[in-house]
């Protein structure tokens, strides 16, 4: 069983930045071996996949979208995996979750992830 709480959302203008943080909970060593994943929805569509990081936190998979905006990192020590959002759009406006997903790939499909967090918003005003 993994928890995972997200936090750092808000109100924020175009060309901002903003740090997205998810605290993961693991009851066994084996939960460390998970892959960590940020998805967002926003009013009106489905949830879309953004972010990944292998348990490791040696490599990443980006939504083309975010290319080059935003960057996942993860602190094992810490039980942390983060989302840094550069340059932000209106467009970026969404709900954003963290996911968890005992694998030691790195998957961008929805239904890998078996944990979800409860969601932060990101608003980002034009």
């Amino acid at each position: 069983q993994v928890q995972l709480v997200e936090s750092g959302g808000g109100l924020v203008q175009a060309g901002d930045s903003l740090r997205l943080s998810c605290a993961a909970s693991v009851r066994t060593s084996s939960d460390y071996r998970m892959a960590l994943a940020w998805f967002r929805q926003a009013p009106g569509k489905e949830r879309e996949f953004v972010a990944v990081i292998n348990w490791s936190g040696g490599s990443t998979t980006y939504a083309d979208f975010v290319k080059g905006r935003f960057t996942i990192s993860r602190d094992n020590a810490k039980n942390m995996v983060y989302l840094q959002m550069n340059n932000l759009k209106p467009e970026d406006t969404a709900v954003y979750y963290c996911a968890a997903s005992m694998t030691s790939s790195q998957p961008m499909g929805l239904f890998a992830y078996r944990y979800w967090g409860q969601g932060t918003q990101v608003t980002v005003s034009s």
